[in-house]
C-alpha cells in the first residue's frame, strides 16, 4: 500500500469509525456487530503503526470511543478510564505474558482471571460510604453523571456495608443486562407493539442514557465490581480487593480465579469459553490482571491501556455477512423451517454458510430479503441465526420472501393453522422428510404394534430402499428383511410375523398410526366411534367433524386437511388392497357405560386434566368442577385437598387414579 493508498484508507476508517460511534454511542442504535467495528479499528491501528506520520489526535485510535449526550451534567475522572489491549488468539496472549515476565523479570506470575462483560463500563464514587456520583466511561476522561439512573439498578449498594472502607473509595464495574430479563423486557415490549432492544449490552447502554430515571428503573439491570481507581486502605492484589469489595456490599463475579502463568490463562479462557452459553449474561472474553498491585505499578501504562492487563476475546458471536438466498427446510414433522443461506463467514468459531430464520413471522418482522446484508449470532453449540437486517445497505429494491404453497420435498399442501407460527407439510404418509418419523410412529405399541420393528430397523429399511410408505411394510419380503445387518431368517420371521398380525387394528389405532396432527388416542377414539368406518372419516368436512366429542377447529382442519391429500389417500388405499383395514368399534348410543354420570377430578393427576376429561366424555360421563349433591364419582389424585373432604361428607363415590386405570384397561382405553 503507497502512502498516498495509506493515507485515503486511514481517512475512511476514521469517518466509518466515527459513523459507527455516533450510532452506538448517540443513538443507540448499532449497525455493525462488534466483530466488524474491531476489524475496523485494528486496520486502522496497523495502518497507523506503519505509518506514524498519519497518527492524529482526532484519531479514534487515540482514545476511548464516547461522547456525552446533552442532557448530562460532565464529570471529570479523578482516574482516567482507560481501555485494555486486545488479544484474538493464543499467541498475543503468550506475547503479553512474555512482556510481563520480562519486564518482572519473574517466570512465576498471578494473575487474577474474570468474564469480560459485555456491558457500559461505570465508576462508582463513595464519600463517607454513601454514593454521590456515578459516572460513565464517556472519552475516558470525562464522563456523564448517570447518578440518578444508576441509583434505581438495586445491585449497586447506596451505602457500604461493614466497616474499614476509606472516606473516599471509587469503584470500577460494568453494568449490564441478564439474558433472562432481556428477553423478558422485549417480550413485554412486543406485545405493547413497541420496538425490542437489539441486545443486551445496547439495552444496558440505551437505558443509562435515559433523562427519566423512572425509564431506567423499568430496565432489568444489574452491576458487578470489577475494580478501583486507588489503592488507599487496600489489601495489596486485586483478588483480595473484590473480595474485600464484596464485604463492603459490592457485587462481583463469581467466575473470577488466580491464576498461574500462561497456561493457567488459557486453561481459564477454555473453560469460560465453554461456560459462556450457560451464563446468565453475556461475556466476549476474559481479563487477564496481573495480582498484585506493587507489580502492576513497576509495569505501568502505555498512552492509553496498561501494560499489565490484556482482554482476551472470543470468537465473535456476531458477524456481517450477505445472506444469499432463503431455502425450505423440512423436518422430520413436516415442519417448513426457512434457512439462510450465507455467503460464508467466520463466527463463534466455524464457518457459518447456513442459518436458521425461524419461521415466515420472524421474516416478516426483521423485514430480512435475499440480497441483505445480514447480522448472523451464534452463541456456543446454538444454531446459527440471522439476527437482523442491515436495511441501510440495501442498494436496490429487494423481493420479500414467500412461504412456498406446496411442500418442496413432495408437493403435498402447506398448512399453517392461524394460531400457530410454524408451517407444515400436510403430506405425512409420503413426505420423504417425515419417512423415517412416520414409519417409527405407526409401529408403535400404541399405534399398530409391530414388535421388532424398532428405530434401527426403520432406518436400514429406508435407507435401502425398500420401504418408501408405510403401506410398503405389508410387501416386505423375508429375503428383504434376512440381508439387512444383524438380521438373520429367526427375526426376518419374527418382524414379519408381527407385520402380519397389525393388519386387523381397531379402527382407532389405525387412526392414530397415521400420525394426523393433533389426533391422539382419545381423539381417535372419539373419531372411530362416531364415522365407525375409514371411508366415512374420509368423508367428511370440516363442519361434521367439530360435531364429534373432543374435535374443535383446530383439529377438524388437520384432519380434514390430511384426508383431502390425494397422495395420503392413495397410501391408505394402498395399506387397504395389502389387507390392512380398521375394524368398527362399537358405540353404544345412550348405553355408554358411564351415561349420565357427574364426575370430578382433584388432586395431582399422573395424566393431563384434558385427556382425563376426554376419556371420561368418551364413555359417557359429564365432568364438572365442583363437588355436589349431584356428583356420582370423585377422582381423587395425590394431595387431594377440600373435594375429598366434601365428598366423604355428601357421601360421594371416590376413586383413586389406579383404580381409574384399571377401569380404563377393561374398557379398552389403556393409557400406558
Amino acid at each position: 500500500m503507497t502512502q498516498v493508498q495509506a493515507h485515503k484508507r486511514a481517512d475512511e476508517l476514521r469517518r466509518l469509525i466515527g459513523y459507527h460511534d455516533y450510532r452506538y454511542y448517540v443513538l443507540d442504535d448499532p449497525e455493525v456487530p462488534d466483530a466488524e467495528y474491531d476489524r475496523l479499528m485494528r486496520e486502522l491501528e496497523t495502518i497507523e503503526t506503519r505509518n506514524p506520520e498519519l497518527v492524529t489526535a482526532q484519531s479514534p485510535t487515540q482514545r476511548v470511543s464516547g461522547t456525552p449526550m446533552e442532557g448530562f451534567e460532565t464529570v471529570q475522572h479523578r482516574v482516567p478510564m482507560l481501555s485494555l489491549a486486545n488479544a484474538f488468539s493464543d499467541q498475543e496472549v503468550t506475547d503479553f505474558h512474555r512482556r510481563v515476565t520480562q519486564g518482572l523479570e519473574c517466570k512465576d506470575i498471578t494473575f487474577a482471571a474474570e468474564p469480560k462483560l459485555d456491558g457500559v463500563a461505570i465508576s462508582l464514587t463513595y464519600i463517607n460510604g454513601s454514593l454521590v456520583t456515578a459516572a460513565s466511561r464517556g472519552d475516558g476522561e470525562r464522563g456523564e453523571n448517570v447518578t440518578a439512573n444508576v441509583r434505581t439498578i438495586r445491585t449497586v449498594p447506596l451505602k457500604l456495608h461493614a466497616k474499614g472502607w476509606p472516606s473516599l473509595l471509587e469503584v470500577r464495574g460494568e453494568i449490564y443486562m441478564p439474558r433472562a430479563g432481556f428477553d423478558r423486557f422485549n417480550q413485554k415490549a412486543l406485545e405493547r407493539g413497541e420496538k425490542p432492544l437489539v441486545n443486551p449490552r445496547n439495552g444496558a447502554a440505551g437505558s443509562l442514557r435515559q433523562l427519566d430515571p423512572q425509564l431506567t428503573a423499568r430496565r432489568p439491570l444489574a452491576f458487578f465490581a470489577y475494580g478501583t481507581a486507588s489503592r488507599d486502605q487496600l489489601p495489596e492484589t486485586q483478588f483480595e480487593t473484590l473480595s474485600q469489595l464484596k464485604e463492603w456490599g459490592f457485587p462481583v463475579n463469581p467466575e473470577i480465579r488466580r491464576v498461574k502463568g500462561l497456561g493457567g490463562c488459557l486453561d481459564y479462557h477454555a473453560q469460560m469459553a465453554a461456560r459462556r452459553p450457560r451464563l446468565g449474561y453475556d461475556i466476549d472474553g476474559v481479563v487477564y490482571k496481573v495480582d498484585r498491585y506493587d507489580q502492576q505499578g513497576f509495569l505501568g501504562f502505555i498512552s492509553k491501556a496498561p501494560r499489565w492487563a490484556l482482554a482476551h476475546k472470543f470468537p465473535a458471536e456476531e458477524e456481517l455477512t450477505r445472506l444469499l438466498d432463503i431455502d425450505i427446510q423440512v423436518g422430520r414433522t413436516g415442519a417448513l423451517t426457512p434457512v439462510a443461506r450465507l455467503q460464508p463467514v467466520f463466527v463463534g468459531g466455524v464457518t457459518v454458510a447456513n442459518a436458521t430464520l425461524h419461521n415466515e413471522d420472524e421474516i416478516r418482522r426483521k423485514d430480512v430479503r435475499p440480497g441483505d446484508w445480514v447480522v448472523v449470532r451464534r452463541a456456543g453449540d446454538v444454531i446459527p441465526e440471522v439476527a437482523r437486517a442491515i436495511h441501510q445497505r440495501r442498494e436496490t429494491e429487494l423481493a420479500e420472501f414467500q412461504m412456498p404453497k406446496n411442500c418442496p420435498e413432495c408437493g403435498s399442501a402447506v398448512e399453517r393453522v392461524e394460531s400457530e407460527a410454524v408451517a407444515r407439510c400436510s403430506g405425512g404418509l409420503i413426505c420423504p422428510a417425515q419417512r423415517k418419523h412416520c414409519i417409527r410412529h405407526f409401529a408403535t405399541r400404541k399405534a399398530m404394534d409391530i414388535e421388532g420393528l424398532g428405530d434401527k430397523l426403520v432406518d436400514q429399511l429406508v435407507e435401502a430402499g425398500m420401504v418408501h410408505t408405510v403401506a410398503d411394510l405389508y410387501s416386505l419380503s423375508h429375503e428383504q428383511i434376512a440381508s439387512l445387518e444383524r438380521m438373520g431368517n429367526k427375526s426376518a420371521e419374527h418382524v414379519l410375523g408381527a407385520i402380519k398380525a397389525s393388519k386387523k387394528p381397531s379402527l382407532d389405532r389405525l387412526l392414530y398410526a397415521l400420525g394426523i396432527r393433533e389426533v391422539g388416542e382419545v381423539t381417535a377414539h372419539s373419531l372411530a366411534v362416531h364415522f365407525k368406518t375409514m371411508k366415512a372419516l374420509q368423508q367428511a368436512s370440516k363442519e361434521t367433524l367439530i360435531e364429534v366429542s373432543d374435535v374443535g377447529p383446530i383439529v377438524a382442519s388437520h384432519v380434514a386437511a390430511f384426508f383431502q391429500q390425494e397422495n395420503n389417500r392413495q397410501v391408505i388405499q394402498a395399506l387397504n388392497d395389502a389387507g390392512v383395514e380398521g375394524q368398527p368399534l362399537q358405540d353404544k348410543a345412550g348405553e355408554k357405560p358411564l351415561a349420565g354420570e357427574v364426575w370430578v377430578l382433584t388432586g395431582a393427576l399422573s395424566m393431563p386434566r384434558i385427556q382425563v376429561k376426554n376419556l371420561l366424555e368418551s364413555l359417557g360421563a359429564k365432568v364438572t368442577a365442583s363437588v355436589s349433591a349431584k356428583t356420582s364419582t370423585l377422582l381423587a389424585g395425590e394431595a387431594a385437598g377440600s373435594k375429598l373432604a366434601k365428598a366423604q361428607k355428601l357421601g360421594v363415590s371416590v376413586i383413586s387414579e389406579s383404580d381409574f386405570l384399571k377401569y380404563l384397561e377393561s374398557q379398552g382405553l389403556g393409557v400406558s
